[in-house]
């Protein structure tokens, strides 16, 4: 079979026999074909997430994604900053992370039950691959979108009876953020832990609009139909 892969400086090709999953493939080109290639691994059971990138158009975990006789084609994830090859820099999540202040801001004493632990597992579930942020077309047109990842972070925060000021957190996610999704969905079908960020999104435009929030673009529409 025949891997294209989008490197720093261009695409290049390499030929491998049948088998393997991506990952262990990855690592074959890089021990007999080419030892400049360079990409991210961790725990290579898809626990980490560090392996992301793109498989033909698509994100995939390279250690969880079995490879056939097709020819296939890599690239890193998009949206993200291309350190080298396909290993990507995370930073500009993890500051608008910071901006969101998706995290206990103002915590308080509570006691946890088993019911309110399942209430915030799923999103508990992530593994920090980022793919969500990169199947995201919002990003194509918005760079300062806060994205999936983080608006899910926040809904799952939300969710926790420890935070005292969920207000706080809300009034943080309302300039890009909720209301620049299109709910299109493709955060929900890239994610490997079956998080389904388009739903919690969708959650906060309730939580906000409880609190008086609404959709800013409303006031730019035109309702004229005559």
């Amino acid at each position: 079979m025949k891997i294209s892969i989008q490197k720093t400086d261009g695409i290049r090709e390499y030929e491998l026999s049948d088998g393997l999953n991506l990952l262990k493939a990855l690592f074959k080109i890089k021990e007999s074909q080419d030892n400049s290639l360079t990409f991210s691994s961790g725990c290579k059971s898809g626990v980490c997430g560090a392996c992301a990138m793109m498989l033909d158009g698509k994100e995939v975990l390279a250690c969880q994604t079995p490879l056939s006789s097709n020819d296939i084609f890599l690239e890193p994830l998009r949206y993200h900053e291309v350190q080298r090859d396909l290993k990507v820099n995370h930073q500009s999540i993890h500051d608008k992370l910071k901006t969101a202040q998706s995290w206990l801001n103002t915590p308080q004493k509570a006691t946890i039950t088993q019911n309110d632990v399942e209430l915030t597992k799923v999103e508990s579930d992530c593994i920090l691959c980022h793919s969500c942020y990169s199947a995201c077309p919002v990003l194509a047109v918005n760079e300062n979108f806060l994205g999936p990842f983080v608006l899910s972070r926040v809904y799952r925060y939300s969710l926790d009876k420890r935070e005292e000021d969920i207000k706080s957190s809300i009034d943080l996610i309302q300039l890009n953020g909720i209301w620049d999704c299109t709910l299109c969905g493709e955060c929900t079908v890239a994610c490997p832990q079956n998080i389904d960020p388009k739903m919690n999104i969708l959650s906060l435009r309730s939580n906000s609009a409880i609190l008086g929030y609404s959709d800013p673009n409303m006031m730019t529409m035109s309702f004229d139909f005559f």
